[in-house]
């Protein structure tokens, strides 16, 4: 499976109102191996970040200024997520900036090129419900090391992202896989059934100093509890000569 980490950074919160991408993270995966074939992209937004924005991304008009159009960069973005699923944190934000910039050239949706969307937002408040879950909370819950992340970086972010979903993800196929870890064959294969009734499993009793050490504890636990404590319930019945 071809999986896409995908992550943008943006001049605002509202795609709706005018707002616009600037930088653009894509990191490739294929049967859960990073494979180094990365995309990074700084765009031109024709507008300002509002100040909020700057403070969290840090790039700048002046750096932006000489970087490409969205609509230069386009056909090169959708051709190398064309077929892939993506896996985004919090996929509307990104899914809906994209989308506003692809109505804008009329190309569509961004779900008309990819095979499918995975949040990995949605994954990680059902396995850490009440619990933050921000990028950032999820590096430090599952030990993913996120110290150079001093401001937000796409890239950065989508390759912290792609660590955190190994780690959420972890041990999911593992009864699927083979001794090369690829997943195939039957998932519901029948194994051969093993009868325990040919297995003798030893005994093991407790000497006299355990036995006499264990009366000593219940005795102190009928003290404690002021009657009979529940471990008398498991004591077997006096035999009846």
């Amino acid at each position: 499976m071809r999986q896409i980490f995908f992550d943008t950074e943006t001049t605002g919160l509202e795609a709706d109102k005018g707002d616009r991408i600037i930088e653009i993270g894509c990191v490739e995966m294929v049967d859960r191996q990073l494979t180094g074939n990365n995309l990074h992209l700084y765009i031109n937004p024709e507008r300002a970040s509002h100040e909020d924005a700057l403070r969290v991304h840090g790039l700048t008009e002046a750096f932006l200024a000489d970087k490409p159009k969205f609509a230069e960069i386009v056909d090169q973005l959708l051709a190398f997520l064309a077929g892939a699923e993506l896996v985004i944190h919090n996929a509307p934000f990104d899914i809906g900036f994209v989308n506003a910039e692809l109505r804008r050239l009329k190309r569509g949706v961004l779900t008309d090129h990819v095979a499918s969307v995975r949040d990995t937002l949605l994954m990680a408040r059902d396995l850490f419900p009440g619990k933050a879950n921000s990028l950032d909370a999820l590096c430090r819950r599952l030990e993913v090391d996120n110290s150079k992340r001093t401001l937000h970086g796409a890239l950065l972010d989508a390759e912290l992202l792609a660590d955190v979903y190994i780690r959420l993800t972890r041990g999911q196929d593992a009864l699927l896989m083979d001794d090369h870890g690829d997943s195939g064959g039957d998932a519901h294969a029948a194994f051969e059934a093993v009868d325990l009734s040919r297995f003798e499993l030893p005994v093991i009793r407790a000497s006299e100093a355990e036995a006499a050490a264990h009366a000593k504890l219940l005795i102190d636990l009928d003290k404690a509890a002021g009657g009979s404590c529940k471990w008398r319930v498991l004591e077997p019945a006096p035999v009846v000569a």
